[in-house]
């Protein structure tokens, strides 16, 4: 009986064995979840689904965008964090969650240096310093000449305390020596409005898509974009270190994440899925439409990278003892 149960064992061992790897080998066997942590219809969510099409047309398979927004994009990057890691829930989280809540918030539910297996960077947009026509500065270093004649009482609005735009402004403040006040809003579609009627004369955009038909109407003005290279959308507008700063360079990024303990195949087939998909006409006029651009990265790359802007941003925002509101 012993011997029997043994070969029987052995046998079943065998018979298994084909079936684990075939399953590996065929991921992904069903619909894959991606969870973008904003609400729909914005710039973030068209790059997620634009990243969820590509890559299910490159593995031939379901990719199905869940909205999950909330808490600066936390919410829907903590649903990530605790998914099973076996490829079938991934997300696009930002530069808000990966590397700029760790400091502004006393705790949050993950942590982005254990919890997260990144796969790739997907997107990034540069903010633009826009005013209204009445303002009494036609660029950048007239801006800068009025800040210094006028500390602290030139205003200017951006989504929130310790966004990416809210840091773009500091460090503008930063390198340029000056004092302006920040106009926290809820949101782009709440400034904008108010930048239109003049209400408030100056905004630091994240998002150059909330602005563009507004600038090129004539109706506000861009003074500077804070990427390293001028916008494809804006060709003449020049860049914050064409404008006097030599290396500023803020963009806001977007990128692909798995829960960490993900196997490293599987990592690699999602990589490789976007790395595919990103060359299609598709997804580049996709980015196009929204000002973003479009870009891809190894996993490793994109490790590296966020643990980059953790450094540059941490720094920051306890030398500014910025708090989340």
């Amino acid at each position: 009986m012993q011997r029997r149960d043994f070969i029987a064992s052995v046998g079943a061992g065998l018979a298994l064995a084909p079936t684990a790897g075939w399953s590996q080998d065929a991921y992904p066997a069903r619909p894959v979840k991606l969870i973008v942590p904003f609400p729909p219809g914005g710039p973030t969510d068209i790059m997620g689904r634009t990243a969820a099409k590509a890559m299910g047309d490159a593995l031939g398979q379901s990719f199905v965008v869940e909205n999950k927004a909330g808490a600066g994009g936390n919410i829907g990057t903590d649903a990530v964090a605790k998914a099973a890691p076996d490829g079938y829930t991934i997300g696009l989280s930002a530069i808000s969650s990966l590397a700029i809540a760790p400091y502004l918030y006393d705790k949050l539910p993950f942590q982005v240096e254990k919890d997260f297996a990144p796969i790739s960077l997907v997107g990034t947009t540069p903010c633009v310093i826009v005013v209204h026509p009445s303002a009494p500065f036609a660029d950048l270093k007239g801006l800068v000449a009025y800040a210094k004649a006028n500390p602290g009482k030139l205003g200017y609005a951006t989504s929130g305390i310790g966004t990416s735009n809210h840091l773009a402004a500091e460090l503008l403040q930063s390198v340029a020596g000056i004092e302006l006040t920040n106009i926290p809003y809820k949101g782009s579609s709440q400034i904008v409005p108010d930048l239109l009627s003049g209400t408030v004369i100056m905004s630091m955009e994240s998002s150059l898509a909330t602005t563009l038909q507004h600038i090129r109407s004539g109706k506000l003005k861009a003074l500077a974009v804070t990427s390293p290279t001028r916008a494809k959308a804006l060709p003449d507008v020049p860049t914050v270190a064409e404008s006097g700063y030599p290396g500023f360079a803020v963009e806001t990024w977007f990128g692909l994440v798995a829960p960490a303990a993900t196997p490293a195949a599987v990592v690699q087939k999602l990589h490789d899925a976007w790395a595919k998909g990103a060359k299609t006409a598709e997804a580049q006029a996709a980015f196009d439409n929204i000002s973003g651009n479009l870009r891809v990265t190894t996993p490793q790359e994109f490790d590296a990278f966020i643990k980059a802007e953790n450094n540059r941003w941490g720094s920051l925002i306890r030398k500014l003892d910025i708090k989340a509101n």
